[in-house]
């Protein structure tokens, strides 16, 4: 019944890219989780920089990040090896 009170003092923009960020780990798209966390940190920046964010907003969004980018950081096509080279 009160479903909108808990969407109060959230950006619908941050909300977005996360939820982009998550469907592309979920999927294991490599490059582009990695390419929705920098437009995440990019927006998230700007709008504390423009003070469009309530202190616990920018918070929970700031602690999201690092959570991102602890998550990402051996979320790569590096480490994959071509399905043509393994001995199986």
């Amino acid at each position: 019944m009160f479903d909108f009170i808990k969407n109060i003092g959230k950006n619908k923009e941050l909300e977005n890219i996360m939820a982009e960020i998550d469907s592309n780990l979920s999927n294991n798209y490599k490059d582009a989780a990695h390419e929705a966390l920098e437009l995440f940190e990019q927006r998230l920046s700007e709008l504390t920089s423009e003070r469009k964010l309530k202190e616990k907003a920018r918070k929970e969004y700031e602690t999201k990040l690092v959570s991102y980018q602890e998550t990402l950081k051996g979320f790569s096509h590096k480490d994959q090896k071509p399905y043509w080279d393994s001995q199986s």
